[in-house]
């Protein structure tokens, strides 16, 4: 993790811990870095640089502050205004852009914001560029043989100008309505927008498909995003998927790249199950390469159980869509996710894409004819128990020969009827201990005896 940037870009409270001096420094030293490389390569004209935003209030204030830095360092400012991630993603890499700029803190509060940086490809920005940014933020950056204490500005035509590019946002929407393949005529469909990123995208796709299409969570006011909406909150779209008779229902969180879906029996249908039903789709028609999905590990154990049984193998990375396109990446795999709804198709996108995940799963439902309540119902969610254990050391305490004992003896207990996870966060001073199995009871019971052991070796801080 980095001094300021985790796995999902710079988050924090608006003007506390994420603030609009930040902002206009990340924007300097991207339009003087990517300015500098062109330079190195030999290519004429400033950087370009294309940024998105959510609905929050403060992500107009992010986002001038952001144009500000680009600018004043000589690059040129692309606004694509309120649109989704993976449609800035898509938009860096299709256009040739030096890098992609998003400004959303996805599913948190209105009152929180993030910078999400991109780079050419549409991929999440590399931890060495990342590095760089936070020396810069830091005041103590040394690149290209000297210290740089401040980067130069630009001056006379050298100063960088802003451009109105929503023609690349509808390229994007677009680009989704191609990928439509099947017209969803006589299909009524439920989309939650969650006052965010989709409130104006998702519905035109689903429209111009020929969906019948019953929308809520499209009603931003700049404090209302996930509120009560969303795949945070998605009772309130089983609540609208039952009471007016839907086929199917899909739930974004703020910045729109992760879904989670409803069936037409108002269940929630999670990332887990999304990842087995398009999974055993490409299998079934031969393009699921290397007969592997890539899950993290905080996939439930029933989905493995589920894969097994249909001989799908898979990876397991750590927690965050990151890593697992990564894993993706290096192995060449065509799709992996997580439980949350994160889903990336490596065929379509960099990232994960929540109105994409739909377009598939519609696909499914369509070419195979069946309703969606049918197709995750292979997939036995089991209970899952999660707890948070504050400590004086993480590694000592998962390292520690009794407490490595205690959870090799709940492991060999579960045996194939469920598993023990024990992890650090990575950015707190905790452990995490996890148990699934086929009751409730049975995980807290298994949970509390590794704490048990934890405690008694005087690792809980008290």
């Amino acid at each position: 993790m980095g001094r300021y940037f985790g796995t999902d870009g710079f988050r924090g409270e608006a003007n506390v811990g994420l603030k609009a001096d930040h902002a206009y420094k990340i924007g300097r030293f991207l339009g003087w870095y990517y300015g500098e490389l062109r330079k190195m390569r030999g290519e004429e004209g400033p950087a370009r640089i294309v940024i998105g935003k959510d609905t929050r209030r403060s992500s107009y204030m992010f986002e001038y502050s952001l144009v500000g830095g680009l600018v004043a360092s000589g690059a040129d400012a692309y606004l694509l205004h309120v649109t989704t991630t993976p449609s800035v993603s898509y938009v860096a890499k299709t256009d040739e852009f030096d890098c992609g700029v998003m400004i959303s803190a996805s599913h948190n509060p209105y009152y929180d914001n993030g910078i999400k940086l991109l780079n050419s490809a549409g991929e999440k920005m590399d931890e060495n560029t990342i590095s760089l940014i936070e020396d810069y933020l830091d005041g103590k950056l040394e690149l290209f043989g000297q210290k740089w204490s401040e980067v130069p500005y630009a001056k006379k035509d050298k100063i960088g100008c802003t451009v109105d590019y929503v023609a690349g946002r509808n390229r994007y929407v677009g680009y989704l309505i191609s990928l439509g393949m099947h017209s969803f005529k006589g299909m009524k469909v439920g989309l939650d927008c969650a006052n965010g990123s989709a409130w104006n995208i998702a519905r035109t796709v689903f429209d111009a498909l020929g969906a019948k299409t019953y929308v809520m969570g499209v009603e931003p006011n700049g404090f209302n995003i996930n509120q009560g909406v969303g795949s945070t909150h998605i009772e309130a779209l089983q609540k609208m998927v039952v009471e007016k008779g839907l086929d199917i229902g899909f739930a974004y969180d703020g910045d729109a790249d992760r879904c989670l879906c409803v069936d037409e029996k108002g269940n929630v249908v999670s990332g887990d199950h999304i990842l087995y039903i398009y999974g055993r789709y490409m299998k079934e028609r031969g393009k699921l390469a290397n007969n592997t999905v890539v899950t993290t590990v905080m996939s439930n154990f029933g989905l493995y159980k589920a894969f097994d049984e249909i001989g799908i193998d898979y990876a397991k990375t750590k927690v965050g869509d990151k890593y697992v396109y990564e894993y993706m990446s290096e192995n060449d795999c065509r799709i992996g996710g997580e439980q949350s709804g994160h889903i990336i198709f490596s065929q379509y996108a960099n990232t994960g894409d929540g109105i994409l995940t739909s377009l598939k799963i519609m696909q499914v439902v369509m070419d195979r004819k069946k309703k969606l309540s049918e197709l995750a119902s292979p997939v036995t969610i089991y209970p899952q128990v999660l707890k948070n254990v504050r400590v004086t050391d993480k590694t000592e305490a998962q390292n520690d020969p009794d407490v490595v004992l205690a959870v090799q003896g709940v492991a060999d207990e579960l045996g194939d009827t469920g598993r023990i996870l024990v992890r650090e966060s990575g950015t707190e001073p905790v452990v995490r201990v996890m148990v699934e199995a086929e009751s409730e009871q049975v995980c807290n019971d298994l949970v509390d005896r590794v704490i048990d052991v934890i405690r008694e070796k005087g690792y809980i801080i008290q």
